[in-house]
């Protein structure tokens, strides 16, 4: 069944937005709307992911509690840093990376570009390191840390 149908809930969904873009539910229609849910997810399964599996249920709950505090106090600090009287450290800061699995490193960037004040640049070609733009980092080996403790070494408990 798999191999006719490698994602039966996006062969639905394809076929839905069919008929609702088509507005129309004539026999033409509902047969392409079949046709490009069955297909599309044929020719395209080679670009898909792999699925995740996720080793930590528990920890992926700490974390996003975490990353909801942080960005929490991220944005008191992206306020406060506007301001008159404060002038934040912004810099770019290059963080080694532990992580090479690709879903914790989709998952590091989301996390990272959701907190206020920072931004994921770029990752190396290696995989080895990050460039991340950071609204206030007066301590560049401090923020390191934090960043690797709070956010990197739970992915890595959750993905690898």
């Amino acid at each position: 069944m798999k191999r006719w149908l490698p994602a039966p809930l996006l062969s639905l969904a394809l076929a839905a937005l069919w008929l609702a873009l088509a507005r129309s539910a004539s026999w033409g229609d509902l047969l392409l709307a079949a046709l490009a849910g069955l297909l599309l997810p044929l020719a395209f399964a080679s670009l898909r992911p792999e699925r995740p599996r996720v080793r930590r249920p528990l920890v992926l709950l700490k974390l996003t509690l975490v990353v909801l505090w942080d960005s929490l106090l991220s944005n008191l600090d992206v306020f406060a840093g506007l301001l008159p009287g404060r002038s934040p450290v912004n810099r770019f800061v290059r963080v080694p990376l532990d992580l090479r699995d690709p879903t914790a490193l989709a998952w590091l960037c989301a996390i990272t570009t959701f907190i206020p004040g920072s931004l994921w640049c770029e990752l190396a070609p290696d995989r080895a390191m990050v460039i991340i733009h950071v609204w206030d980092a007066p301590d560049e080996a401090r923020f390191i840390a934090d960043y690797k403790r709070r956010y990197e070494q739970p992915l890595l408990e959750i993905f690898e």
